[in-house]
């Protein structure tokens, strides 16, 4: 996995930092969450939170997972989407 940038840090509820990355893994743009600096295992995109809770409607991570905002969970599937079809026009450029 190689680290391109965050997108979004957001400071929880326990006081940690927790910061969503554009990380580029096997030949595709992903998500990927950091709390307090370290990696958190979870869904490559936000996942929608059912039912959602109050103003979080998706979710990142597993143990910890994270809440996000429609807002903050659209930025983040726009990065990664950005990223890729950056990497899909390049690959057609080549055939």
């Amino acid at each position: 996995m190689i680290f391109k940038r965050i997108i979004l840090s957001k400071i929880l509820s326990t006081g940690m930092k927790a910061d969503f990355a554009l990380v580029l893994d096997e030949g595709e743009y992903k998500a990927a969450l950091y709390v307090s600096g370290k990696p958190v295992k979870g869904p490559p995109l936000p996942e929608p939170l059912d039912p959602p809770k109050d103003d979080l409607t998706h979710w990142m991570g597993n143990r910890p997972g994270v809440g996000l905002t429609r807002d903050e969970a659209e930025r983040i599937i726009r990065e990664v989407e950005r990223e890729n079809s950056v990497i899909a026009h390049r690959r057609k450029q080549n055939f």
